[in-house]
């Protein structure tokens, strides 16, 4: 049985199946996932993933035919043909392969092309859609809805949605041109300072998605990600209710127990940071609702037990170039107070 075996085994480590599984394997981790276009949540991103498969298969079929004509010409025997024969030839592919293909080639594109692009606009509906307001900053989201009953609600680094229903994006960025891109949502949109762009995406049901800033801004650009989660209507009233301005300044006034941390941020943080009811603050993200977000700086750090007070400690090393200063002059129970008081401005 030993010997089988040891002559088995050189045979498995030359077969080619391994690697091309491999290759397979890794080439098919780009077909799902949170901020996959391959894997579609909503009729827009179904029309730009069909785009994209008409395109590639297009390129492909012309890639496929200029290499079996350039081959062609190695393998072809000779022939004597007069100059005027020969200048013949080359007007055929100059005006067919030069003009006449491309031209038919970008039409076609076009034509199945432009009509996705304009169902992405937000033209009007019968029904008025959600508004969400987004602006980038460098490099974390500030996320408004201006259409909330009882006033605007205000969070950061994260974007909640409804399921189900058409939703207008309004976009812009605060300092750099940035984009607002949800893979799985449909195509990104620019966002540029001093300029209100919009996009109209819609998530077919409740569901989590990725999103990512699609346009070069800076060091910490692909650190620069959203938490974006599609819920049902129901509970997406809730969520902004439970945001009102007066629940969570209720929230923050309320607490005795962190006074002191409440103290050292309007002594250390107020100024950049807004916290409903004690703060208004808006260099930075707003905290009011810090404690129920799923991650830290734009997705650096996981939210956890903790994570808060390890953020105030060392985010210069976590996210060089970051705006916020470095808090050397704090001391240490200072900022471990503070992180343990925003972990409590949970709706």
């Amino acid at each position: 049985m030993r010997l089988c075996i040891q002559r088995l085994t050189p045979q498995r480590v030359k077969s080619p199946g391994a690697p091309l599984a491999l290759l397979v394997g890794l080439l098919l981790t780009g077909c799902a996932g949170d901020k996959s276009i391959l894997d579609p949540a909503g009729q827009a991103a179904r029309d730009v993933v069909m785009i994209w498969w008409v395109m590639l298969g297009f390129g492909t079929v012309i890639l496929v035919l200029v290499t079996v004509f350039w081959l062609y010409t190695f393998k072809r025997k000779e022939v004597t043909r007069t100059p005027a024969e020969e200048r013949k030839i080359a007007r055929r592919w100059i005006i067919g392969g030069g003009i006449v293909l491309p031209v038919v080639s970008i039409t076609a594109l076009l034509a199945f092309g432009v009509p996705t692009g304009q169902r992405l606009l937000p033209l009007p509906l019968s029904e008025p859609p959600e508004v969400i307001e987004v602006i980038g900053h460098q490099w974390w989201w500030e996320v408004r809805y201006p259409g909330a009953e009882g006033g605007e609600v205000v969070t950061s680094n994260q974007l909640i949605m409804p399921a189900g229903e058409p939703v207008d994006f309004h976009v812009t960025g605060a300092d750099v041109i940035h984009a607002f891109w949800v893979p799985r949502l449909g195509g990104k949109i620019d966002m540029v300072p001093g300029r209100v762009n919009k996009i109209r995406l819609e998530a077919d049901e409740p569901a989590v998605f990725g999103a990512q800033c699609a346009e070069f801004c800076g060091a910490q650009h692909t650190q620069m990600q959203l938490y974006v989660e599609a819920v049902e209507r129901d509970e997406y009233d809730a969520w902004l209710a439970a945001r009102q301005t007066g629940e969570l300044a209720a929230l923050a006034e309320n607490d005795q127990q962190h006074e002191s941390a409440r103290e050292a941020f309007m002594t250390h943080c107020a100024s950049c940071h807004r916290v409903a009811g004690l703060s208004s603050g808006e260099l930075g993200p707003d905290l009011s609702d810090l404690g129920s977000r799923t991650s830290l700086g734009a997705g650096m750090i996981a939210m956890e037990e903790g994570a808060i007070t390890h953020w105030l400690q060392h985010h210069r090393d976590l996210k060089p170039g970051n705006k916020m200063p470095p808090h050397d002059d704090i001391e240490t129970a200072t900022l471990a107070s503070l992180g343990d008081w925003l972990e409590t401005l949970t709706p």
